[in-house]
């Protein structure tokens, strides 16, 4: 007896794969329903969202559709693609559809697929070639890996364009992906197509930078992936000014000025609800400008405390202090340690309908609906104190200052602190004790530090363990020399070694996870403030009080099998 579909599925115009598993007894009816839905919100194919749900893998599946719909089972990945037929079917239609055609015999075109429903593509395959349609069902991840390699990349259009004088028209202000796959006049430019492939593959790969690198001999593009640059193409290096150019004019910087930084931003339109910002910096060097792109995905600041990495009594200690009336909370560690997100975070929690929340930022990195955000404009005059002390005028309830770079900045954020304001902001520094002593040597007097701030958080990243982790064996003697203590050897756990998989690119490694010192300020501590104490003494105090150094919360992380020793060891200090 068939599987009785749920009403909210038919309305979900179930495609014709679905409709075959269900029928089948392959997935439940809530299975269905629930893939459905999340295939409609994310505007993906029923296919994709099945695969991603790990239900059913892609072999089986392919071999259901075989088995089911009477078309023959080919493995892929043992066919020679240099026997593929050119010209059958265009590049256009092999991507957007995801088919590939595998031979041409008489009146008929053999077509390799992994869902035999989607009717559209072969009827459209038909249409083009004037063929019959023969349907060969393949692996869907095989065939899609085939479809990329099988694209021209924009790598080899560059290189049969050297020596072309290309004018590109720089009309529009952003620099858009149009979700439906078309391209516009002006995409037809290599140039454009180029740049829109190297955004888009940095989104999907979820990388956090590109580096466009010009030297004597070579023009280098890499991306930082899990907080570790890969390189990605080495395009042509006749077209390094071209491209500067282009990333330049959407960018709103001046293309005439090669001789110092700039800074500018622009915005990449994936689809009518979704678009990505990114923060542009360009640096003169021997070759050319080099530069760098920062993308700034709001939606991070949007995933919630949980999804951070604070354990329990850290969150919690972080939530009593953002939750109190007045006061100063710092969060400290280098450049790229997702301080920004951390802060965002904070003020998403607190960002409600009866709070006024004002931020200066330089620039602002993530754009928050409810939340008045300064862009520091030095030429102009606009600086930290500037702002800082324009906020006080504006009946502000919290305020965010991007960075304490000098201590007029300080000076004022302390004194907004001590006079009824919550005041968030970041240094550098390399841990939490540090960071008043820092603010000691800045010129911030001793009773100001110790009367203002509540907590500090010192805050890296490291690389998370992907599925494919394994566990393995370290000797005691270098798991006690890491900072593990004797009882944490009690053999009731076994830490995990990257092993490298087709989803983490062979690296062991997909994403990344926070580490986190969170010492809030007691009395002991700002006894050691207003005696002049040293950072050492401040941490030994902490230690007293129960605060994590970064190092020890590392190896929770390890203890728990979310990322590796050696992750921990790369970024932390005993």
């Amino acid at each position: 007896m068939a599987a009785v579909l749920p009403s909210s599925a038919s309305n979900n115009a179930m495609s014709g794969l679905a409709r075959a598993l269900l029928q089948a007894g392959q997935i439940t009816p809530q299975q269905a329903d629930t893939i459905a839905k999340q295939a409609a919100s994310e505007k993906t194919a029923f296919i994709d969202t099945l695969l991603k749900s790990e239900i059913m893998n892609a072999p089986r599946l392919a071999a259901f559709c075989s088995q089911t719909f009477g078309y023959p089972l080919l493995d892929l990945a043992a066919f020679n693609s240099s026997n593929l037929p050119d010209k059958i079917i265009d590049a256009k239609l092999m991507q957007s559809q995801r088919v590939i055609a595998l031979a041409k015999r008489g009146n008929k075109v053999l077509i390799a697929i992994s869902d035999p429903t989607n009717s559209q593509a072969l009827d459209q395959i038909k249409f083009q070639t004037q063929l019959a349609v023969e349907p060969i069902i393949v692996d869907h991840g095989t065939l899609l890996k085939l479809i990329e390699k099988l694209g021209q990349s924009a790598e080899q259009n560059l290189t049969e364009l050297i020596g072309d004088d290309l004018d590109i028209d720089f009309m529009e202000e952003e620099l858009s992906a149009p979700a439906d796959g078309g391209a516009t006049d002006i995409d037809d430019a290599p140039v454009v197509k180029f740049l829109q492939k190297i955004l888009v593959d940095a989104i999907n790969m979820g990388a956090s930078d590109l580096h466009f690198e010009p030297f004597e001999k070579f023009y280098r593009i890499r991306f930082r992936v899990d907080g570790v640059l890969r390189d990605i193409a080495q395009p042509p290096l006749a077209i390094k000014e071209k491209l500067a150019s282009r990333i330049k004019v959407i960018s709103k910087l001046d293309i005439s000025e090669k001789r110092v930084p700039q800074d500018g931003r622009m915005k990449l339109v994936m689809s009518k609800t979704r678009s990505i910002d990114f923060r542009v910096s360009t640096l003169p060097t021997l070759f050319g400008e080099k530069i760098v792109m920062r993308i700034l995905d709001g939606s991070q600041a949007q995933m919630g405390i949980e999804a951070l990495g604070y354990d329990p009594d850290q969150k919690e200690t972080l939530m009593d202090a953002i939750q109190r009336p007045y006061g100063m909370v710092l969060v400290t560690g280098p450049t790229g340690s997702g301080k920004t997100v951390s802060l965002y975070t904070c003020l998403n929690i607190l960002n409600k309908p009866g709070i006024n929340i004002s931020t200066a930022e330089d620039p602002a990195e993530i754009n928050l609906p409810g939340v008045n955000q300064v862009n520091i404009n030095d030429r102009a005059g606009l600086t930290f104190p500037v702002a800082l002390k324009a906020f006080l005028r504006q009946d502000p309830d919290i305020i965010m200052v991007g960075e304490i770079r000098d201590l007029e900045t300080a000076d004022i954020a302390i004194k907004a602190a001590q006079t009824g304001h919550m005041v968030f902001s970041t240094l550098h520094t390399n841990d939490a004790p540090a960071t008043l002593t820092r603010l000691m040597n800045m010129g911030v007097a001793p009773f100001n530090i110790a009367s203002s701030v509540i907590l500090i958080t010192a805050q890296r990243l490291t690389r998370r363990l992907c599925s494919c982790k394994q566990t393995t064996v370290i000797p005691d003697d270098a798991l006690l020399d890491a900072g593990f203590a004797e009882e944490d050897l009690d053999g009731t756990w076994l830490p995990y070694k990257p092993v490298g998989c087709e989803r983490c690119s062979g690296s062991g490694y997909k994403g990344r996870l926070g580490i986190y010192q969170v010492m809030p300020i007691s009395e002991e501590i700002e006894h050691i403030i207003l005696s002049h104490g040293t950072s050492m003494e401040i941490e030994a105090q902490a230690k007293k009080d129960g605060v994590r150094s970064l190092r020890e919360s590392g190896l929770v992380k390890v203890k728990q099998g979310l990322t590796s020793l050696e992750e921990i060891l790369g970024c932390t200090n005993k």
